[in-house]
């Protein structure tokens, strides 16, 4: 052989030697990425639960300078809308306001509810997980004509004067593709925080927004990158304690 080609042999056989040695072995929490292209190809449920148990309400620590690129706001969508659909039909809406008028008219709406529920401004540093939730409950109230994006969950309908079933059936096609849009969002950086005491000025913030009365609006998301990493799963009672097994109070 050559000595050219004995050289590109060895230089072969060295990348291979090199790329097994920084692959890790395949387990049954790693998909290789051969077994990830193909559609029934199992879940990495490290990383799938991680997601799910550290998505959580962001407020004080929602990066208020940091713009939002209008392209992960699609990408998240695109996710979401493959939500369950009632009837398959697709009849969700998604507001995305970034304008800086229109968001400080909505915060305008969402402050004056937010202080009629919330009572009187707490004083003094929180030392309890409480007076934690409500001083960041405050900051957000705050700042939230501040926050980069705020996104309206919608739905085509109106439910208001129909029965249990109509009433499921719409929010049962909205609030879970605005879930997958906060997950999504979660897993490219972007922090929200599920609101909804905008909805006592929905006819107002319709207003701002040019939303027809035909249109329900479901969740108020604002969005923006967070600071820092360590999200973690919330204090919860054990599954067991809320799941009942062929008769209403009886565990397996």
């Amino acid at each position: 052989m050559p000595e050219s080609g004995r050289m590109r042999s060895f230089v072969c056989a060295l990348l291979i030697v090199a790329i097994a040695e920084i692959t890790p072995p395949a387990s049954a929490e790693k998909v290789s990425p051969a077994a990830a292209a193909r559609p029934d190809a199992p879940l990495d449920l490290s990383v799938v639960d991680r997601l799910l148990t550290t998505t959580r309400t962001v407020r004080r620590r929602l990066d208020l300078t940091r713009p939002v690129e209008p392209e992960l706001i699609e990408q998240a969508i695109e996710i979401a809308i493959q939500a369950p659909t009632g009837s398959n039909r697709q009849n969700w809406r998604f507001m995305v306001v970034a304008d800086p008028a229109k968001k400080k008219a909505i915060a305008d709406v969402y402050r004056k509810a937010f202080e009629a529920y919330a009572g009187s401004r707490p004083t003094g540093a929180p030392s309890t997980p409480g007076g934690r939730i409500s001083a960041s409950a405050w900051h957000l109230s705050d700042h939230m004509h501040n926050v980069p994006v705020l996104v309206i969950a919608c739905i085509e309908g109106r439910v208001e004067n129909q029965g249990l079933a109509a009433q499921a059936s719409l929010y049962g096609s909205i609030l879970p593709s605005a879930w997958s849009l906060m997950l999504a969002l979660r897993a490219r950086g972007l922090g929200s925080a599920w609101t909804t005491l905008h909805l006592t000025g929905e006819k107002e913030v319709a207003r701002i927004l040019g939303i027809p009365d035909s249109v329900t609006q479901a969740v108020l998301l604002p969005v923006a990158y967070y600071e820092g990493k360590n999200f973690k799963p919330a204090p919860r009672r054990p599954g067991r304690e809320v799941t009942y097994w062929d008769s209403w109070g009886e565990h397996r």
